[in-house]
């Protein structure tokens, strides 16, 4: 049994290779063949096959024999994992920084303007000694 942590390891770690998020990009406007994805890059076959199991292992790519071709397609299940774990954080860090904000509004025009006033005022008494 694959734990949620060990599932968005896996797909920001299938994410993380350059070649996997343009083959991820192609398959967004439709299915392809392994040949297919392969042509826009420099590499082999078992190459692109390689990144295509690690795709597979994350739940981004699904791959179907169709003849003597392998057609493969997004997996919605591993995007999915991914930008539920992005929302959750967007959302607290947004409300955080939010938070954040407010009390810096509201704690520190008082303030400035009380520490400009102690600090010209000693600066005036130490000017009269």
């Amino acid at each position: 049994m694959v734990t949620a942590s060990a599932r968005i390891d896996r797909t920001f770690s299938a994410l993380a290779d350059p070649t996997r998020r343009a083959i991820v990009q192609r398959l967004a406007s439709g299915e392809a063949t392994v040949t297919e994805l392969a042509r826009p890059f420099a590499i082999s076959l078992p190459a692109i096959s390689r990144h295509l199991r690690v795709l597979e292992g994350a739940a981004l790519v699904r791959q179907e024999r169709d003849g003597q071709f392998r057609r493969c397609r997004l997996d919605a299940e591993g995007l999915q994992a991914a930008s539920e774990w992005l929302d959750f954080y967007r959302h607290f860090w947004g409300e955080s920084l939010d938070r954040l904000d407010e009390h810096l509004k509201s704690s520190s025009a008082p303030r400035g303007a009380k520490s400009k006033g102690r600090n010209h005022a000693s600066h005036k008494a130490r000017a009269k000694r």
